[in-house]
């Protein structure tokens, strides 16, 4: 081969090996996330590391439907879900790679990220929580009837419920949490005992309950922390108005403490780029991220040592700190084939 020839052929190689770096400082991210606030979220990831986010949004149906769909083909990178079931679940459907990583496991508590594979690896971390929270009619309850979720099927306060379906992801994972707490038996007493104090059958989003209370249609409602929060930082004077008569309680303070629901990730199982989707969870882990999760979608930090200035979420708690259950959520997860079962013998939509 000729000089030239020589020069050509290497730099060839060059281009090529620059090349198959530019492409690597990619992330194909899968995202149940459809909050606007987690743009600039994705926007700083890119600036700190160069990485460019190519993301796909779906529900958490959508996006396990597409995975399966694609395979081994699938360029995803990173998945995000909003549920502790669907991420469960994903696991169980083996659509997930477990990680090793350090700086994760540091970070996350053990009980918010899933139960370590055989060969210790995580298939999935939560990096935010919300509670499932009683809200209720300041002026026709008393705060002391809703202070626990047990109350929720006391016969006192038949034809007071509001309560989105059963079968929603949310409700699934805080039936689940009452299972573990409280054995089969007995959580299928409970959820046959809530069923029979709906004022109303299960329909709307968590935001229609917490109105619905204030509308006077019923006295007592079951939502996550974030609904609650956003209508206390709504510039809507009509939500702001609504969110005001209504009084929220984290709920069983005196025992196992309030459920908590998550959002997470995880590494798809045929990640082509995984280092970047570990650098992207790590960051996801980071103080930075995390408040923009509590600030962005009025969600609470998970990773140690990071605190929130939300002034919502602040609003809610009177400043003070909740105590929050501490039961795996993995366990929750695994509860969900029993629970829809319990659902079912109580006709509970």
């Amino acid at each position: 081969m000729t000089s030239s020839l020589k020069a050509i052929a290497l730099a060839c190689a060059v281009f090529s090996a620059a090349a198959a770096h530019a492409e690597e400082a990619v992330l194909n991210l899968y995202s149940a996330r459809h909050y606007s606030t987690d743009e600039d979220l994705y926007n700083n990831f890119t600036k700190a590391t160069g990485i460019k986010i190519n993301r796909v949004d779906s529900d958490d149906a959508g996006i396990v439907a597409r995975l399966k769909a694609e395979g081994s083909a699938s360029p995803a990178d990173v998945i995000l879900m909003v549920d502790a079931a669907r991420l469960y679940r994903g696991e169980k459907d083996d659509l997930f790679k477990p990680i090793r990583s350090q700086a994760l496991e540091e970070a996350i508590p053990a009980n918010l990220r899933s139960q370590p594979a055989a060969d210790g690896g995580i298939s999935w971390f939560g990096f935010s929580t919300r509670a499932r929270i009683i809200a209720y009619s300041k002026v026709r309850m008393k705060k002391e009837d809703v202070e626990n979720y047990e109350q929720l099927a006391d016969p006192k306060n038949k034809g007071k419920i509001c309560i989105r379906s059963g079968s929603h992801p949310y409700n699934l994972s805080l039936f689940g949490a009452i299972t573990e707490h409280m054995g089969e038996a007995k959580a299928q007493e409970w959820i046959q005992g809530v069923k029979n104090n709906l004022a109303r059958a299960p329909k709307g989003g968590d935001t229609d309950q917490i109105k619905a209370v204030a509308a006077g249609e019923c006295d007592i409602a079951v939502t996550n922390s974030y609904y609650f929060a956003r209508m206390l930082r709504s510039s809507n004077p009509e939500d702001v108005a609504a969110a005001n008569k209504v009084g929220v309680v984290f709920p069983n303070q005196n025992s196992w403490g309030t459920h908590l629901n998550i959002a997470g990730g995880a590494v798809a199982k045929y990640a082509k780029h995984p280092e970047n989707a570990v650098k992207f969870l790590e960051y996801l882990a980071s103080a930075q991220a995390q408040n923009y999760f509590a600030n962005g979608n009025n969600e609470w930090p998970v990773a140690k040592g990071v605190q929130t200035d939300n002034p919502a979420l602040k609003a809610m708690t009177l400043g003070k700190p909740f105590k929050s259950e501490t039961i795996p959520i993995s366990a929750v997860g695994a509860n969900m084939g029993k629970v829809q079962q319990m659902l079912d013998r109580a006709g509970f939509q």
